[in-house]
């Protein structure tokens, strides 16, 4: 067992139960060039142990994008409960490592896991998890997504944008290649020249069609690019990168550190998007944003569909990583209809706060559980 000292004591910890809940979120049609949501397909977890302490974990299913569904990650969440039975919550190495042994890939449910190991661990020291990770509180402000839509409309999203007091705005493109170019147009034309801009493809052109693109958007002033072609066209960016007067950001590349070295190594990108349902949640992308510093590389945090749970988590580790410098945490400001989170992260406009709270310092409201399918292990 790991001891840890908490309040002047040593403890050690057992896991005895874990609950999983399919938590499902409705939300206004969010549109990107692979899919369109209407409702966040989340799993939610709680990790229980026999000193009392429980942790809190979260994440949210993009099959176009991680190759899970809330189905898979339900089932999987089973089998990943039953191995850790009984062990050390303390030891998040070696449930991590028992986990990836068991099975592979299947990153999005190992981070709802991996997030309630270290909130139980965070409690048991006593510490906000942002200070457990040897982290101190930063600015941490958030950009705000537009989804895909026609040109004018998109504009006009941008324009209220402006008006709530939003300073950067991500753009999701993709669809049409000449399409893509009118909707930043319009959008630099609607917003003026002191608000950031940055683009998202979401793998939605192909290699001729990211050329033309970025070159024509570039004089629009575009902070980066995400993910212009699909990954399987890896080899291409290493070319790509060097046509594109747009920097470009790596995100559906990579899943881990290994991806992280293999892309910087062949000077495929000029940033990393790191995201816990990619990275299979806070130890892994602690290692991503780790060999990115290495190489010079600053990283952005994002996510995919999580509630104000999940997304607390990802402040914490915002806030205790210095290569973290870019925010792309808007995931519960993008239609969400309901908010089931009790605690948790808070917007203030769009700077993100966490509580001081030990650990994560969230939950889901046992009234909305109340309604979610269950299953105990």
């Amino acid at each position: 067992m790991s001891n840890y000292t908490i309040f002047g004591s040593a403890m050690s910890l057992t896991i005895t139960s874990t609950e999983i809940f399919k938590l499902a979120l409705p939300m206004e049609p969010f549109v990107i060039a692979t899919e369109v949501s209407t409702v966040a397909q989340n799993t939610f977890i709680r990790i229980h142990t026999d000193g009392g302490i429980t942790g809190m974990g979260e994440c949210s299913a993009f099959p176009m994008l991680v190759g899970e569904t809330q189905a898979t990650c339900f089932e999987v969440a089973k089998d990943l409960a039953r191995i850790i039975q009984g062990r050390d919550p303390l030891d998040i190495g070696a449930r991590m490592d028992e986990m990836n042994s068991f099975l592979a890939f299947n990153t999005t449910i190992k981070s709802a896991f991996d997030m309630a190991l270290y909130d139980i661990s965070a409690k048991a020291a006593g510490l906000p998890l942002y200070k457990f990770l040897g982290g101190e509180k930063k600015k941490i402000v958030t950009d705000l997504t537009i989804g895909i839509d026609e040109p004018e409309k998109m504009a006009a999203t941008a324009t209220d944008f402006i008006a709530r007091g939003v300073k950067t705005i991500k753009i999701k493109l993709g669809k049409k290649g000449s399409e893509d170019l009118r909707r930043v147009k319009l959008i630099r034309e609607a917003v003026g020249n002191n608000i950031a801009l940055r683009i998202d493809a979401n793998q939605g052109w192909d290699y001729d069609t990211a050329v033309k693109a970025l070159n024509a958007i570039a004089p629009y002033n575009i902070e980066f690019c995400e993910q212009p072609i699909h990954h399987h066209f890896d080899h291409l960016l290493p070319a790509l990168r060097k046509e594109s007067p747009v920097p470009i950001m790596a995100d559906e590349s990579v899943f881990n550190h290994f991806d992280a070295i293999r892309l910087i190594e062949s000077e495929s990108c000029d940033y990393i998007n790191i995201k816990l349902a990619k990275s299979s949640g806070i130890r892994e992308a602690i290692k991503i944003a780790d060999t990115a510093r290495e190489y010079g590389i600053a990283c952005m945090l994002g996510g995919m569909l999580e509630s104000r749970l999940a997304l607390t988590g990802k402040v914490h580790l915002a806030m205790s990583h210095d290569n973290i410098r870019f925010y792309d945490l808007d995931t519960c400001l993008l239609g969400q209809l309901v908010d089931p989170v009790i605690g948790g992260a808070q917007y203030k406009g769009f700077e993100l706060e966490v509580p001081d709270e030990p650990g994560i310092a969230a939950d889901i409201d046992p009234g909305f559980l109340s309604d979610c399918e269950k299953f105990t292990v």
